[in-house]
């Protein structure tokens, strides 16, 4: 009898002893932006991370904006997040000038390591930008494959806009003009949100759109190449900190499996699946990893 008291004695000791932390699970916060394509993104990863790990994830949807994504990414409110390489053009760093995707993203991964101590891992496949787009049917008469192939009917065309792309000097309608060599005939500035069916009912022939947006799908739209490469990239990467990846280093190849997995008609459908078919992110994330064999 003394020996098994002697025994549980023992025992609440060493329970007392233990940290009170042990056993718990780290939490990794995913911040994202308002629109749908980060937050589905967020969940694959979310997913990715804890079926392989024993980390635990919270996704925190509806950061304003990507300024607002990176910045909560310096102060540690969130480890990660999804930001797309164009954000080098909003004065974060010194840059070199230039709209080669390659260059571009070699100065996202380089600068925001060197100034914010981030890991900024290669693109998922696609890039969310500026893309001119018209309906199939004004595309298939025309015969509109890129950009340039709109200037012999531009000067009876009207653009569907919005307004601060009309009136930026060095990235907006004016540059644009020099850059191409063409203007349309009119210009009809309007939120964005309204563009889609702005030009897919006819009340304007080509409209500045997201390359992305599920609406493309929705009204049966088609997007132009930008074959003179005016707009600039923005390729899509999850990006981590530093920190987080150098006590987890697991995170780099599982983070890394969507690599190139997400190409831009991948994106604009799952995105569709949430927008229009109001479908939950988790379910579209879930569905497609699952599908493609990176969730068991």
């Amino acid at each position: 009898m003394k020996r098994i008291s002697y025994v549980l004695r023992l025992i609440m000791i060493t329970v007392m002893i233990i940290p009170s932390g042990c056993g718990k699970s780290e939490t990794i916060i995913i911040g994202t932006q308002t629109f749908s394509e980060p937050k589905i993104l967020a969940q694959m990863h979310k997913l990715m991370i804890e079926s392989r790990t024993g980390l635990k994830v919270d996704v925190l949807p509806d950061l304003a904006s990507s300024t607002v994504v990176a910045q909560a990414l310096k102060s540690n409110d969130i480890q990660m997040g999804i930001l797309y390489t164009g954000i080098i053009f909003d004065n974060y760093f010194p840059i070199e000038p230039t709209k080669d995707r390659a260059e571009v993203l070699k100065q996202a991964q380089q600068g925001f390591d060197k100034y914010f101590g981030f890991h900024w891992f290669d693109p998922y496949g696609f890039e969310n930008t500026y893309a001119f787009t018209v309906s199939t049917e004004v595309a298939d008469t025309y015969k509109l494959e890129k950009i340039s192939d709109v200037a012999p009917m531009a000067a009876s065309m009207t653009l569907g806009v919005d307004t601060t792309w009309l009136e930026r000097e060095s990235d907006g309608y004016p540059a644009f003009k020099k850059h191409y060599g063409f203007a349309f005939v009119k210009t009809l500035p309007m939120e964005v949100a309204l563009v889609y069916k702005a030009v897919a009912s006819k009340n304007v022939d080509i409209v500045l759109a997201y390359s992305t947006d599920s609406r493309i799908k929705e009204y049966h739209l088609k997007s132009l190449k930008d074959d003179k490469q005016f707009f600039p990239p923005y390729d899509a990467s999850p990006v981590i900190r530093k920190e987080v990846l150098a006590k987890h280093p697991e995170l780099e190849e599982i983070i890394g499996l969507l690599k190139g997995k997400i190409d831009m008609q991948t994106m604009i459908e799952l995105n569709y699946e949430v927008d229009v078919n109001k479908r939950n992110e988790r379910k579209v994330a879930e569905e497609y990893l699952r599908k493609t064999g990176l969730l068991q």
